[in-house]
C-alpha cells in the first residue's frame, strides 16, 4: 500500500461552543489516504484539545511509521485495525483514521459498500424503495446567548435538534427555543452538570418536550449516575462514560444507551463489536460525531442499519465540503440519509470547496 496524508481545516458557519467554554471556530483534522493499485481509501481523525489529539502529533507518528504501514498487506481489515491497535496503542484517534481508511480500500476492492459487507444492509421492499427510515441525524445548536440560539435554530429549520448545555440559563435556553419549534430536542451536558442540577434540570427538560439527556454527569461520577437512573423521567446516554469497548458493560448499569464515537473507539472495527455487545445488554443505541467532515461522517452513515440515533451533522455545520456523495435529504422534512450505493465508504473525496 501507499500511505499519504495531510492536514485539513474546515470552517463552522457559527463558532461551536459546549459546556466548560471550549469553542472553536474551524476544525482542524488529519486526512489520510490508503492506495492499492487504482484503489483509493481515506480516513479522518479530527484533532480535539480536550483530548491532547493534535494533528501535527498524529502525522509525526505516520511519518515514523510509514514504511512498516505500506508493507502490510490488506487481506483483512479486522487483521489491519489489531495490526495499527498494536502499533499505536495510546492513539485511537490516529488508528481510526487508518481503519477507516482500509476499510473505505477494501470495499472499493470487494466492489461493496461497507454496510453490505457486514451484513446490514438497508431494508428494502420489492419496488426497491426503503421499508422504513433509518434514525434521522439532528442539527447541533452550540452554546451561544439564547437569541442567538433560536436565530441559528430558524436559520436552519431541521427536523431533531440538538442542543449543547451546561449552563447557567440551560432552563430558560431550552424554553425559549420550544417557543420556536415543536421538533423534538435531545440534550448534551457534555459531563457539565453536578448530580444536584442534574436532578433539578432533568425533570423541567422532560415537561419541555426533551427526548433524551447525553452525558449529564462527569465521566466517572458514577454514584451520581445510579440516581440519576433511578430517578430520570428521560433516557440517559453515555458519551465521555463510554470511549473504547471495555466501557459498555460498566455504562450498562448506569446509562439506557450509549454514544459510540468511531475516533474515540479507535474505529470501525472496534464499533461493530461495542453494538453487539450494548445490544446484548439491552442498551439502545447512537452513534455520534466529532464534527468530522464528509469522510468521516459517511464512515458513520454506513452503521445507519445499526443504530436507534444519530449524530453525524459535522458537514451541516460547516460551509466548506471535502466530499461528494453524502446526501442529507430534507424531502417531506424528514431529514433522512439518502442510502449509500457507492463503494466502501459511499462517498468521493474532493478537495474542500464551498458548499
Amino acid at each position: 500500500m501507499e500511505l499519504s496524508f495531510w492536514e485539513q481545516s474546515l470552517p463552522f458557519e457559527y463558532p461551536f461552543t459546549i459546556s466548560n467554554g471550549r469553542t472553536k471556530t474551524h476544525q482542524h483534522s488529519l486526512m489520510v489516504r490508503l492506495s492499492l493499485g487504482n484503489w483509493e481509501g481515506f480516513g479522518e481523525a479530527p484533532a480535539i484539545v480536550y483530548y491532547n489529539v493534535s494533528v501535527e502529533g498524529m502525522m509525526e507518528q505516520l511519518e515514523k511509521h510509514r514504511k512498516v504501514i505500506e508493507k502490510f498487506a490488506l487481506i483483512d481489515p479486522e487483521r489491519f485495525w489489531h495490526f495499527l491497535h498494536h502499533l499505536f496503542p495510546n492513539d485511537p484517534f490516529l488508528v481510526c483514521a487508518l481503519d477507516m481508511a482500509g476499510w473505505d480500500l477494501w470495499g472499493q476492492m470487494k466492489k461493496q459498500p461497507l454496510h453490505q459487507l457486514w451484513g446490514t444492509t438497508w431494508p428494502i421492499n420489492a419496488n426497491n424503495e426503503m421499508k422504513s427510515l433509518p434514525p434521522i441525524c439532528d442539527y447541533t445548536l452550540g452554546i451561544d446567548p439564547i437569541e442567538k440560539m433560536v436565530h441559528k435554530m430558524e436559520a436552519h429549520p431541521w427536523p431533531i435538534y440538538k442542543v449543547k448545555v451546561g449552563t447557567e440559563y440551560d432552563i430558560e435556553m431550552i424554553t425559549a427555543l420550544r417557543q420556536h419549534t415543536d421538533k423534538p430536542i435531545r440534550i448534551d451536558a457534555n459531563a457539565g452538570w453536578t448530580t444536584e442540577e442534574a436532578l433539578i434540570k432533568i425533570p423541567a427538560l422532560a415537561s419541555l418536550g426533551v427526548e433524551l439527556v447525553e452525558q449529564p454527569l462527569a465521566k466517572d461520577n458514577w454514584e451520581g449516575m445510579e440516581q440519576l437512573k433511578q430517578q430520570s423521567a428521560l433516557p440517559l446516554f453515555a458519551d465521555e462514560s463510554c470511549v473504547m469497548e471495555k466501557d459498555v458493560a460498566i455504562c450498562a448499569k448506569y446509562f439506557d444507551g450509549i454514544n459510540i464515537k468511531l475516533t474515540k473507539c479507535s474505529g470501525l472495527t472496534p464499533a461493530l463489536r461495542m453494538i453487539t455487545e450494548a445490544r446484548s445488554l439491552g442498551l439502545k443505541v447512537m452513534m455520534g460525531s466529532m464534527n468530522e467532515s464528509v469522510i468521516g461522517s459517511a464512515a458513520i452513515a454506513q452503521f445507519l442499519p445499526q443504530l436507534d440515533y444519530v449524530d453525524m451533522d459535522g458537514p451541516l455545520l460547516m460551509t466548506e465540503l471535502n466530499g461528494v456523495g453524502l446526501n442529507y435529504s430534507f424531502e417531506n422534512e424528514n431529514g433522512k440519509i439518502q442510502p449509500l450505493h457507492q463503494y466502501g465508504l459511499g462517498v468521493q473525496y474532493r478537495k474542500p470547496f464551498a458548499k
